[in-house]
């Protein structure tokens, strides 16, 4: 491997598509303007309001018109499956989702509730409401979710020596022609569902025992998006070695850095904390390993074999624009 290969993959995953969408978060967060920052800090994958001795997390997922058009019970089914996502990297446990659907059709408008439903079954989150229009011009979808956290995992609180870990479910398939690792679908309605709310309750176990206080389920952004996010938020920096992210042993590094998996996390954890955390998800037959650390120079530089590149520097160019 050479190092144009490492800079050419990086370049091709700085100008995607994908970390513009989180650059546009900027523009959104410029407008709004949350009334009390300090409380409820923008840039988490849920919103945390603090609600006694816990949180209430709060969170919503958009889907585009052609995702919803082209796999409607997918769409219905991710709707559950991306949300849940949210709240358990959060440190928390979901309570319950809500839904706003447009469709053109009452046929389309069942696939799509069908996929909620079974979704929402598999785990074990109701649908309590929503909105429903089968008389729209399109076919979009909305979920928003409700859950609870006793300690949180955020993307505020990573910090300098802290190791970087990634935890990915690998026992799945590409759900073509999306960049979705689909670990959880085929699940659905067996008894492996109850093994996909086991392996989400370890975010919130992990939480409460004190062996992290820094997450993020990877996103859309991809792996390195995410750790992008993350240590744009804790106003810190990482190296990430490549070759000790989990990956499927045939898919190829540039597709698997885009891939928007159903389980994968990112957690930092303290160095002598770092083995335990891996642990955890070994137990539950989930690949994880330490793949670099955090320092304080503000960049996400990236190693592959024996070169190095820089992935970002945030110090220079901001992201989403939520630094400490």
């Amino acid at each position: 491997m050479m190092a144009y290969e490492l800079a050419s993959l990086l370049r091709t995953l700085r100008h995607g598509r994908a970390l513009a969408g989180k650059q546009d978060i900027a523009e959104a967060a410029a407008i709004l303007k949350p009334a009390n920052p300090d409380a409820i800090r923008l840039g988490d994958d849920c919103a945390a309001i603090p609600d006694g001795n816990g949180y209430l997390l709060l969170a919503s997922e958009g889907f585009q018109d052609s995702f919803v058009r082209s796999m409607p019970w997918f769409a219905g089914y991710c709707g559950v499956m991306v949300n849940v996502s949210d709240i358990a990297a959060m440190g928390g446990r979901p309570v319950a989702v809500v839904d706003a659907l447009w469709s053109d059709t009452s046929e389309t408008a069942a696939s799509i509730l069908t996929g909620l439903h079974d979704g929402a079954r598999t785990y074990d989150v109701p649908v309590v409401g929503g909105h429903t229009n089968m008389r729209s011009t399109h076919n979009s979808l909305s979920v928003a979710i409700l859950g609870r956290a006793r300690h949180l995992l955020t993307s505020f609180d990573a910090r300098p020596g802290e190791v970087l870990i990634a935890a990915i479910d690998l026992r799945g398939r590409w759900h073509d022609p999306h960049p979705f690792w689909d670990a959880s679908s085929a699940l659905c309605g067996t008894d492996g569902a109850a093994r996909l709310r086991g392996d989400l309750e370890l975010l919130p176990c992990i939480a409460e025992d004190g062996l992290s206080r820094a997450a993020k389920d990877i996103s859309m952004a991809g792996l390195l998006g995410t750790a992008l996010m993350l240590a744009e938020c804790s106003g810190v920096g990482m190296t990430i070695t490549l070759d000790d992210i989990p990956r499927p042993d045939a898919a190829p590094m540039e597709r698997w850095l885009s891939a928007f998996p159903s389980y994968g996390y990112l957690l930092t954890a303290r160095p002598e904390d770092a083995d335990a955390v891996i642990a955890r998800f070994h137990g539950r037959g989930i690949a994880a390993s330490a793949i670099g650390q955090c320092n304080e120079t503000r960049r996400v530089d990236v190693t592959w074999t024996d070169e190095k590149e820089t992935f970002w520097d945030l110090a220079r160019t901001p992201l989403m624009g939520f630094a400490p």
